[in-house]
């Protein structure tokens, strides 16, 4: 993967954590700012990395929507059952890019979505299953390569760059 295709990849799950409340204005800002190194480019992405951190929480809400449009990435509504299952893969994604750990990705899914989204209902279960990890019969390790394995498998099963909205 190019460092082009990294950084865009890095602004379509921060577009899509933004738009749950699962990441800040200003991480957006900032991968609008490494996306920029990364020699990717648009109108809106320069504007966007220009912002300060006061800034991004005024600017980003109404900036997102462009960019994501001049970049061809997907806008997602608040609470749509797209946008929701987008930010599992969008989490899974940064889990097995070393960003978050097994553990944290099943919590902030359980705690973000609980039972009611079938796509994380194997994560939310896997969080249940860390709670009780000294009562039952696996281990940590086992509980965070069970994590990583359901990662994976929501990768694979992908859509195309989340392409519905």
């Amino acid at each position: 993967m190019s460092p082009i295709e990294a950084a865009t990849d890095d602004l379509q799950d921060l577009a899509v954590l933004w738009s749950i409340g699962e990441a800040h204005a200003h991480d957006v800002v900032e991968a609008a700012c490494a996306a920029l190194v990364a020699g990717l480019d648009s109108p809106a992405l320069r504007i966007l990395a220009g912002y300060t951190r006061a800034e991004a929480e005024d600017g980003v809400p109404d900036l997102l929507p462009f960019l994501v449009d001049e970049l061809d990435l997907v806008f997602y509504t608040r609470d749509s059952e797209a946008g929701q299952d987008a930010a599992v893969r969008a989490l899974a994604h940064r889990m097995l890019a070393g960003r978050l750990p097994p553990r944290e990705l099943a919590m902030r899914i359980h705690q973000r979505f609980g039972h009611q989204l079938p796509l994380a209902e194997r994560l939310a279960e896997l969080d249940d299953e860390y709670d009780m990890v000294e009562y039952g019969n696996k281990t940590l390790a086992q509980l965070d390569a069970e994590v990583t394995a359901e990662a994976q498998r929501l990768m694979r099963e992908r859509p195309d760059r989340d392409r519905q909205s």
